[in-house]
């Protein structure tokens, strides 16, 4: 599966400040880890977020958002973010930031 270059660079230029950056290639795209844990990444043109159960039932409330069921059953925590929902910067930094903060909530691997 290809992933969208554009949105991808899009998301390394809001987390490029975290140093413990690391990218890996998940879902069939691009994944972002901080601290050795899942934030976000890029499916198609689709961002993927790791919200966590707490704020997964509020994120699917937002425009745009849907489960993420890449296993053929919707992973609880984990949201599809639709390009629709990421056209402006700050749309798509609030979404990032989501994921950061959940992702550092996590201990480090």
């Amino acid at each position: 599966m290809a992933y969208n270059e554009c949105l991808a660079e899009r998301v390394r230029g809001i987390l490029t400040k975290h140093p413990t950056l690391a990218e890996r290639r998940m879902f069939g795209g691009i994944s972002f880890m901080l601290q050795g844990n899942f934030c976000c990444g890029v499916v198609n043109d689709d961002l993927v977020v790791r919200v966590g159960p707490e704020s997964y039932e509020g994120a699917l409330t937002q425009a745009a958002t849907r489960e993420m069921d890449f296993t053929g059953r919707p992973m609880t925590g984990w949201v599809y973010v639709a390009a629709a929902g990421l056209e402006s910067s700050s749309a798509l930094a609030e979404w990032v930031s989501c994921g950061v903060q959940f992702a550092l909530s996590l201990p480090a691997k």
